[in-house]
């Protein structure tokens, strides 16, 4: 008996910004161990630096991030003041001054911050790291909160990169969602960033919100490639209020069903790709100039918490609450709870409130999850000599396999597999056939499309 695409879209399955992924860290890891994985990093080798903010002006019904609405100044700003003496804690445990070859200021709103405030930060990461000349410097932003004062300042200190969330500029979806952002407003962000020399420009677009249609979306992507941003994700709504409390104030009922999230999510595939962005894995579409577009080209993208991306260093340190790090030895998240955190950070230990433990097994089978995500296709015998194990690890999951074979959403020769266009859209199921941890997970996800 086969599966019907539908079957499949239906299913429940991380999105794949790690392996192990969050709902599997423990309690088990935290200052101690981090600090011995950081001790142990290669000097000589580049790393990511990630640094959360999760203070938001305005609050998003959809968003499902951890964040803390910021009415006031004062908590913003003494948050800033912690975020900088973790930058300098975690440098101390660093075996050297090391190069940064990304560093990325996501939220929340990263732009919350005052000016003055960003500003020292940067000073602080430049003080303990050496920021190289090709580093991508990239920024997240609320064009609804994105003050002149802002856009002058982050051109200053050398941003190459900026994202707005535009999800969707219909009017009744706007209202929806609680985000109310006409194209316009967008507009003067976008101008205004490149005016100061920020020459990579990103927008998040959102499909399967409430109200939201085939058409309001089309619409949403014609103003937007007239803005001619360098790239564009096209995500798919993930309503998990049972996680993020604040999409109880989402009508349910005004969500679109599985199959209208299909197709919308192929219509603006296709108007992407017909506007002269290049598809890249899942959800990502880029002007083929764009550094990311050359990385899928090459085979060398890559994926993390961030997403898609051309950040090619093994090790990312994560800075403020909530952030994610890693290190070959395994994984690190902070404290969420910002006070916490912030006590941590001020009692001189390394914030980490649970982590996880790389094993052979995890990195092989991480590398295989990245690979089909980043590119639709693996050496699964390749990836086994990688790290020294035997060819027939994937021995118990050849039924598995076979069935996904049998439905045509892949192709098997001679160990390698490929995910077909039809597997495309359910690529992450495809994935999740090598997640070892996922069918004792306990934890929900979002629907697959």
């Amino acid at each position: 008996m086969t599966n019907s695409l539908k079957t499949y879209m239906s299913r429940n399955v991380p999105r794949y910004t790690s392996y192990p992924t969050a709902p599997h860290f423990s309690k088990a890891i935290g200052p101690k161990e981090y600090a011995e994985w950081v001790s142990a990093l290669n000097p000589n080798a580049p790393v990511s630096l990630y640094l959360h903010v999760p203070f938001c002006r305005e609050l998003c019904w959809y968003c499902g991030c951890n964040m803390k609405l910021a009415k006031r100044d004062a908590p913003v700003a003494e948050y800033a003041k912690t975020l900088i003496k973790e930058i300098n804690l975690v440098s101390e445990h660093l075996p050297g001054r090391m190069d940064i070859s990304h560093l990325h200021w996501g939220g929340g709103t990263p732009t919350a911050l005052v000016p003055d405030d960003l500003a020292r930060a940067m000073d602080a990461v430049r003080a303990s790291f050496n920021v190289t000349s090709h580093a991508e410097l990239a920024i997240e932003s609320d064009p609804r909160t994105l003050t002149d004062e802002m856009i002058r300042r982050i051109g200053e200190l050398g941003f190459t990169r900026a994202s707005f969330g535009v999800q969707e500029f219909d009017t009744k979806v706007q209202k929806a969602i609680n985000r109310i952002q006409p194209p316009d407003m967008v507009r003067r962000s976008v101008d205004g960033l490149r005016s100061v020399g920020v020459s990579g420009i990103n927008f998040d677009l959102i499909y399967g919100l409430p109200h939201q249609t085939v058409g309001t979306l089309l619409e949403t992507i014609r103003l937007c490639v007239d803005m001619q941003p360098d790239r564009i994700a096209l995500f798919g709504y993930a309503h998990v209020p049972w996680m993020a409390k604040k999409q109880r104030l989402i009508d349910e009922t005004a969500l679109p069903g599985v199959d209208e999230r299909l197709l919308q999510s192929q219509a603006a595939a296709v108007a992407l790709t017909d506007a002269g962005y290049v598809a890249i894995g899942l959800d990502h579409f880029a002007l083929p100039s764009d550094s990311m577009a050359k990385a899928a080209e090459a085979g060398t993208l890559r994926r993390n918490f961030q997403g898609y991306t051309t950040d090619q260093a093994e090790m990312m340190l994560g800075v403020g609450s909530t952030s994610i790090g890693r290190t070959p030895s395994g994984y690190v998240q902070n404290l969420s709870e910002t006070g916490a955190w912030a006590r941590s950070v001020e009692a001189g230990e390394l914030p980490v409130g649970k982590g996880v433990v790389l094993t052979k097994d995890d990195t092989l089978r991480g590398y295989v999850i990245e690979r089909l995500m980043c590119c639709g296709e693996v050496d699964l015998d390749d990836a086994a000599l990688r790290v020294g194990m035997s060819k027939d690890w994937y021995s118990e999951l050849v039924s598995d396999l076979i069935e996904l074979e049998i439905d045509g959403l892949i192709a098997r020769r001679d160990g390698r597999l490929s995910v077909t266009e039809k597997g495309a859209p359910v690529v992450r199921v495809v994935a999740s056939v090598f997640d070892a941890y996922l069918v004792a997970n306990t934890a929900r996800h979002a629907v697959a499309v």
